[in-house]
């Protein structure tokens, strides 16, 4: 059998725990194929999230049409976790022993995520780009397998902090979050922002469960805190019931919502785009409801792509993008990896992009990955919206947290 090259083993080698390896393909790869699972929410309350896999598929579709990665059709499985971590145990489960896939890729939730974190790790089965900005994704060191993709939600959080010291540091934070290790992240990361005035500035904190109907009890709650700023850690089903409840309630506070929702389809548009102006949001993906992309080649592409292999998509939701772009990040890294389609070697690639622009990312971010960062993109802008829709403000903001941890 054919051995990795020199530069291929240096870099599996500096993945500590993936070591050098004799070149072979995984399973579920042969000389036709490339079986490729994933877990999503397409039930429960982020249905919503559905969206990416659909794209996702959609995607590798096109790809498949235009001849597969290196003469392989690519076979992706994703299968419904209801976004229920012991769910997502189950299916993964299946996926890796009874599919025999190759690895998985954008698994979504970090709650689900974490569910397998340890699985796929003692497995040494790629766990890639999964659809979390958890920061825990980055560990290379402990979990050399499991690799995210969007940036950390400590980044963000770090974010809106700079944002609110710099135009309004005696604001009154109430933070919705939800009570799991996503809420907890973004909660972290604003409080580390924030520095020594945090226990000052951050006056309330409401959590819910991702079984609860609604946060309209949290919200009514925050509201009578006194909160002047609302800090939104929540995903879609529940940031668009807070948007609502908000106007509802007559309480108008700086409203800082997590870029997991922020989809102008899935969530401002249902909750009523009255309700929601002034949010101040984060970007680091092309907004498919904003002209200033119209006539942007990348932007076009993905518009014909949606014509022809997503008809029934909304293309004024932000997750067929975010579907569309990490697609492109896995078949780059796919074709980079050539004829060795061992897992050891498809880490090491995915471990080794240097300056890769996948489209749709805003223009001046690219994707860069080592062998002790696992943070693909560490790169925001923000943004506010204004009338149906939202409007960038401010430079591209350096969000790297915890990279090489």
């Amino acid at each position: 059998m054919k051995m990795l090259t020199t530069t291929m083993v240096s870099a599996v080698a500096l993945t500590l725990a993936i070591g050098a390896a004799e070149a072979r393909n995984a399973p579920g790869v042969t000389a036709k194929e490339i079986k490729i699972g994933n877990t999503n929410p397409y039930s429960g309350p982020a249905a919503a999230y559905s969206a990416i896999a659909k794209a996702i598929g959609a995607c590798f579709d096109m790809q498949n049409g235009e001849g597969g990665v290196n003469g392989r059709q690519i076979n992706f499985i994703s299968v419904d976790d209801g976004y229920s971590p012991p769910r997502t145990v189950e299916q993964t489960r299946k996926l890796v022993e009874r599919e025999k896939v190759a690895f998985l890729f954008q698994g979504l939730g970090t709650p689900t995520n974490s569910a397998v974190h340890t699985y796929m790790n003692k497995k040494k089965v790629p766990q890639l780009f999964v659809a979390t900005g958890a920061t825990k994704w980055g560990d290379p060191k402990n979990f050399p397998w499991t690799m995210g993709w969007q940036p950390n939600y400590q980044s963000e959080g770090i974010a809106y902090a700079r944002y609110l010291l710099e135009n309004n540091p005696d604001a009154k934070i109430g933070i919705l979050y939800q009570n799991d290790d996503y809420g907890k992240d973004y909660v972290h990361g604003l409080e580390n922002g924030l520095g020594a005035k945090a226990a000052s500035m951050i006056i309330a904190r409401e959590s819910f469960e991702v079984t609860d109907p609604t946060v309209d009890s949290p919200i009514v709650n925050l509201k009578n805190s006194g909160a002047d700023t609302f800090y939104n850690i929540s995903t879609p089903k529940f940031a668009a019931q807070a948007i609502a409840k908000n106007f509802e309630l007559n309480w108008a506070p700086l409203h800082l919502l997590n870029s997991v929702s922020n989809s102008i389809g899935s969530v401002v548009s249902k909750a009523g785009f009255e309700k929601g102006q002034g949010m101040i949001s984060a970007a680091y993906l092309m907004d498919p409801t904003d002209p200033e992309w119209k006539s942007h080649d990348e932007y076009k592409a993905w518009n014909a792509w949606m014509d022809e292999y997503y008809p029934d998509g909304d293309k004024a939701d932000s997750f067929t993008v975010l579907g569309y772009s990490a697609c492109k990040t896995m078949i780059h890294v796919l074709e980079n990896a050539g004829d060795d389609l061992s897992r050891e070697n498809i880490m090491a690639q995915a471990a080794s992009m240097k300056n890769y622009r996948a489209p749709m990312l805003l223009p001046g971010i690219k994707i860069n990955t080592s062998a002790s960062d696992f943070y693909p993109i560490e790169q925001w802008q923000l943004m506010r919206l204004k009338g149906e829709g939202w409007e960038r403000f401010g430079d591209i903001i350096d969000g790297a947290v915890g990279s090489g941890s």
